[in-house]
């Protein structure tokens, strides 16, 4: 459904007792059912005229009209930053991010970042939330490189979320550490959290730490190094 472009639905028997914001959003693809509460909620969608609630039930008879306003411009500007695009299609782009490249504008970094890079680059963003933006769903420290999902709408942004939160996303890394190990592999298992002195870095002795669980394995063992090939649990 094109932004700005008036909707009109009307609901039918089998619609009767449905929420308002569960009815509407299956209506309309790309869409997710909070998006379309928040513009219930602007009144952007009147039900016989008149302004409901997302939970309104609606009966057989309603009918539903309304606008979908054209996704906001923020203020960040669109640099032309070389990415390295490993997939691209209308919903997601997948990044190689290179070190030294913060993913999000913040303070101390309003420009230069992922982010500024994948406004230039898409043409196509569907909006996230209401804004143009691309949506990050996961982040790389600044000095690290790898693979990002980006989403380019809100569908794609909600889905992706969705999918890392339940753990069907796997996180894989490469890392070199200092030392001889005395095991192949391992498990480390350890609460972590901020650290109680320097508030930048994360630490396992913070009095309020998450559990986390990583599994490690040798991938080659130097003098003084070793590779390994690190899965975050």
């Amino acid at each position: 459904m094109p932004a700005n472009g008036a909707i009109t639905l009307c609901a039918q028997p089998s619609d009767e007792g449905k929420r308002l914001d569960v009815f509407v959003a299956s209506q309309l693809a790309g869409y997710t059912r909070s998006f379309v509460a928040g513009l219930i909620g602007k009144q952007h969608f009147l039900v016989n005229g008149r302004p409901k609630k997302p939970g309104y039930r609606i009966k057989s008879s309603d009918t539903i009209s309304g606008i979908i306003p054209a996704p906001a411009p923020i203020d960040l500007k669109a640099e032309p930053i070389p990415l390295d695009i490993l997939y691209e299609d209308d919903d997601i782009v997948v990044v190689n991010k290179q070190p030294g490249l913060v993913v999000h504008p913040a303070a101390g970094h309003n420009g230069g970042t992922l982010v500024n890079g994948l406004l230039y680059h898409c043409t196509d963003l569907g909006g996230i939330g209401g804004e143009l933006r691309p949506g990050i769903v996961h982040r790389l420290d600044k000095d690290t490189s790898g693979t990002l999902v980006v989403a380019k709408n809100d569908m794609a942004h909600t889905d992706l979320a969705r999918q890392f939160k339940s753990r069907r996303v796997q996180k894989q890394y490469r890392a070199l550490v200092h030392g001889t190990l005395t095991s192949s592999n391992g498990t480390i298992k350890l609460p972590i959290g901020r650290h109680p002195v320097d508030r930048k870095r994360m630490s396992t002795k913070s009095a309020s730490g998450r559990t986390a669980e990583t599994q490690w394995k040798v991938l080659k063992q130097f003098r003084w190094f070793a590779l390994l090939t690190v899965t975050l649990k």
